[in-house]
């Protein structure tokens, strides 16, 4: 039945103009206001890939991955984002290297924060 819908994710943040910034800016990813409600936004993560993300006064941060970004080349990526302030985290479970990525079972994999606290991740693909 809704196999045919244009479906998308949603997630919320705390601080939509603290958001915009750390998302346009820092992540160099298109952000476009949504109108009708105020913060309302749609990240435009590439192809038809469309995420919203709106204020939440009582946000609480997820406390799983919210959004996974595949990169060609993790430590050039690491070392960039590192560059514009991104602070990777070191879950010990992960066994992470020197620049906080993990290299064990799966992809190359690191995880940062945004503002708000939600989780994201940049991964290594083929």
């Amino acid at each position: 039945m809704l196999g045919e819908s244009n479906a998308f994710s949603g997630f919320s943040v705390d601080d939509a103009d603290r958001a915009k910034a750390f998302y346009g800016d820092v992540l160099g990813i298109r952000v476009t206001d949504i109108e009708g409600g105020p913060g309302l936004m749609t990240l435009h993560l590439g192809g038809d890939t469309n995420v919203l993300m709106y204020p939440k006064a009582d946000h609480e941060p997820a406390s799983f991955t919210i959004l996974n970004f595949p990169v060609a080349d993790i430590d050039a990526t690491v070392d960039e984002l590192t560059k514009r302030g991104v602070q990777f985290e070191r879950y010990d479970w992960a066994n992470p290297d020197d620049k906080g990525i993990n290299r064990g079972e799966g992809p190359p994999i690191a995880w940062f924060k945004d503002p708000a606290g939600n989780v994201l991740s940049v991964l290594e693909t083929d």
